[in-house]
């Protein structure tokens, strides 16, 4: 089943505050997005933790509803 990109936008939020989270379908099928997150949560943060941290507040989204994330992550000062 499809995930809309609000969907997305609110678990990242929920794990991520503070979060500024940009959500951009790619396609018009609810499965392929590009995301961009800031948060004070990946400062210090390698890029692979970072997405790892991003996809942990997908709660296993990306082996179901979710089918791509081109995903973007920037550490807020």
């Amino acid at each position: 089943m499809p995930m809309p990109a609000a969907e997305i936008e609110k678990l990242i939020k929920a794990a991520f505050p503070d979060a500024e989270v940009r959500v951009t379908p790619l396609a018009d099928d609810n499965d392929h997005y590009a995301a961009m997150v800031t948060s004070a949560a990946f400062k210090g943060k390698s890029r692979v933790r970072q997405h790892q941290m991003v996809f942990d507040a997908l709660k296993g989204s990306m082996s179901g509803a979710l089918h791509a994330l081109s995903l973007q992550t920037v550490a807020k000062d």
